[in-house]
């Protein structure tokens, strides 16, 4: 298809376009329906309260800090020309990431009490469609909101993609921020709220009696929502623009004039398929429709499927017109999307209370809380094997269908490119995959609602198995982003070893042929990275057990001091639970930012970029299996109680119900807190690299 690159940039943005509008309506459908009664009213607007005062606090500290970040790179790279674009783009990727999570949120806090409102119809099925109407808003928005930024800083800086590098970095520092201040705040007030009233006092879930019930229904948007749609607007932004970096840097006459010869659309490939995920995600949301006799979760796979196949269709025509028909380009996008449906599959398998893993933790717990925790640990461990074999042959096989020369010769340029491609096919059912996730703390939030507000029992019969799936549904979304995190990564450490050679003033291969064992800094690199996110996560864990503790230390005195309130004769200081949790997030926030931003730069500037190269790749290699492990193990616990509480080996209020929350708020901190955030965590040290590598190799004390 003869276009030309401005009539391509059009269409990426009317898809992008398209994109918003299609959440704009639906929106408007959401806001239109019935938001209950005033005690639902009531409730929903204390969580909404909350929800929004925790984000305007983390988010006015966030843009100081950006501030201040964008003024050292401008001035770090010259005021003018690089330095100006690379500050833009790093304020314009912060305010794109906080702007996607804001967006989720509103959304959210408003769903959540109109689908409380639909379940008590008794019918399941209209209650699931409108709980994922309202997912599909941050979906749809995420993906035009990255889709617009991406196309639009393109078509400003003229195509040039090194110095759309500050976009990068921005977005990925957001996300850190979101998902780990939004993560210490959802859990801390979660485990301290299930400790106090379900295990010391032994009421139920999100009893109104309970003073932290609020914070706990606030952390679900702020956390799984506005951190979750901040997460991946890094994502799609990091992934599309690995891709791009990579055609981009491997084109450069003194590289491989090969590639855009063979491929002159190869740089803006990756924003067409982008472009085509926003059609085929909206096209996927008909098909979510549940029948008589279906199940949620088959519900929600009829619209990821969909979203797949009319994906798959796209990526084939695009080939087609935009890369020659190469075969080898088509199986290399191709293999991202099967990734995409084994990880799904497997994750789906191992934290499902239909399977076999869930249930060996529920009936661990009828032996105590130990026997739980370490049963949920073996699960962890146990789920990133299969992943990981699927994401190696996933990139073994997108390298060789791209660099595919003879039998015996694969380019290894194409071959990387290939790689990127993969990863990017991702994209492809992002939105969908959002929608799906989105639709977890809605449903999470409507059975809260429908608890306190004391709504009659068939309608808790609708909200417990929708939040019971949207547990599963958020581990799916974990597993798909550090999945993506892991192919978007190796792309971006192969483009920086190609900006690294770049600055040197030599070839790639003399960059890459130092990246040997028998080289100690190497091997300092590897171990620095490697410990990394283990050192990181330590910090989110402690937080969440700080943030829990004063949790639990509150709740019980509100117990003891407020006469009547175990009685439900008096009301609780909700707005207390609230306070202490939001500035115990904020305080906690610092730390794993600053290891995060400083460890690559300290590694680049006093060992060199060689060293700096082996970190990104300990970083990938150890981050991938730790995120998998803490995700999936921590939503098979929540499964494992919630296993229990649906009637299985005693039931709630059974001692084998008292060990599985103990296990559930182990995976608490794990699945939302600390796992998650190794996924931007990767992100911010690969896109720093690259950001700072001509600094670090005209500067490092340590010389390639």
């Amino acid at each position: 298809m003869n276009l030309s690159l401005g009539q391509m940039e059009l269409l990426i943005f009317l898809a992008a376009v398209l994109g918003l509008a299609y959440a704009g309506i639906q929106t408007a459908l959401v806001l239109r329906e019935n938001d209950g009664d005033d005690r639902m009213r009531e409730i929903s607007a204390a969580i909404r309260e909350g929800a929004n005062a925790f984000l305007r606090r983390e988010y006015t500290v966030v843009f100081v800090v950006a501030i201040v970040l964008a003024v050292v790179i401008a001035v770090a790279f010259g005021v003018t020309g690089d330095g100006a674009r690379l500050a833009v783009g790093f304020v314009f990727g912060v305010a794109g990431s906080a702007l996607a999570g804001a967006v989720g949120m509103f959304v959210s806090v408003r769903a959540n009490v109109r689908t409380a409102a639909h379940a008590r119809g008794g019918n399941l099925a209209a209650t699931m469609g409108f709980a994922f109407r309202g997912g599909s808003v941050t979906g749809l928005s995420v993906a035009g909101l990255a889709l617009l930024e991406l196309v639009g800083f393109y078509w400003a800086f003229g195509g040039n993609v090194l110095d759309m590098v500050g976009l990068l970095f921005g977005a990925s520092l957001m996300s850190l921020f979101a998902r780990v201040g939004g993560g210490i705040y959802t859990k801390g007030a979660d485990v301290g709220t299930d400790l106090v009233g379900k295990v010391e006092a032994g009421i139920p879930e999100d009893d109104p009696r309970n003073p932290g019930v609020i914070a706990d229904n606030v952390g679900d948007n702020v956390g799984d929502c506005a951190g979750m749609a901040a997460d991946l607007f890094e994502t799609y932004v990091v992934t599309a623009m690995a891709a791009m970096l990579l055609a981009y840097l491997i084109g450069k006459p003194s590289v491989d004039p090969v590639l855009l010869a063979m491929f002159p659309n190869a740089v803006i490939f990756p924003l067409l398929v982008c472009a085509w995920a926003i059609v085929a995600t909206i096209i996927g949301t008909l098909f979510v429709r549940m029948g008589a006799k279906g199940t949620i979760m088959g519900a929600l796979y009829q619209g990821l499927g969909a979203t797949t196949a009319v994906g798959l269709v796209g990526l084939y025509l695009l080939d087609y017109y935009f890369m020659n028909g190469n075969l080898g380009i088509f199986v290399a996008t191709a293999v991202g999307l099967v990734v995409m449906i084994l990880i799904v599959v497997i994750t789906d398998y191992y934290t499902s209370a239909s399977y076999t893993p869930v249930h060996k933790i529920a009936e661990a717990s009828q032996a105590g809380a130990g026997p739980t925790v370490i049963s949920g640990l073996s699960v962890g461990l146990e789920s990133a094997w299969m992943p990981g074999i699927v994401v190696v042959a996933g990139i073994l096989i997108a390298y060789a269908a791209a660099g595919w020369v003879t039998s015996s010769d694969i380019d290894p340029y194409r071959g990387l490119y290939g790689i990127g491609l993969a990863a990017a096919s991702m994209l492809s059912v992002t939105g969908m995959i959002i929608s799906i996730d989105a639709f977890g703390p809605i449903t999470d939030n409507a059975g809260g609602i429908a608890e306190m507000a004391n709504l009659p029992a068939e309608a808790r019969a609708i909200t417990d198995p929708l939040d019971a799936v949207g547990n599963t549904t958020k581990a799916i979304t974990k597993g798909y982003a550090i999945g993506s995190a892991v192919l978007a990564a190796l792309a971006l450490f192969a483009a920086y070893t190609f900006a690294a050679a770049s600055n040197w003033g030599r070839t790639w291969g003399s960059f890459t042929n130092l990246l040997v064992l028998s080289n100690p800094l190497v091997v300092a690199g590897l171990v620095i990275g490697a410990v990394l996110p283990f050192f990181f996560t330590s910090f989110l864990m402690n937080a969440v057990g700080i943030a829990a503790e004063r949790m639990v230390f509150e709740i019980r005195r509100q117990f003891r001091e407020i006469a009547g309130l175990l009685d439900g004769k008096a009301k609780a200081d909700y707005g207390r639970c609230v306070d202490i949790v939001t500035v115990t997030a904020i305080r906690q926030l610092a730390v794993p930012a600053i290891i995060a931003v400083a460890t690559p730069l300290a590694v680049g500037f006093f060992l060199g970029p060689v060293a700096l190269a082996a970190l990104l790749l300990g970083v990938i290699v150890a981050g991938f299996p730790l995120a998998l492990t803490m995700t999936t193990g921590g939503a098979a616990w929540d499964n494992g109680k919630k296993y229990i509480e649906s009637g299985h080996f005693g039931g709630k209020h059974s001692d084998a119900h008292k060990a599985a929350v103990v296990g559930d708020t182990v995976g608490d901190a794990t699945k939302d807190t600390a796992g998650p955030a190794i996924n931007p965590l990767i992100k911010v040290v690969n896109t720093i690299s690259i950001l700072f590598i001509a600094l670090i190799v005209a500067h490092s004390i340590i010389p390639i």
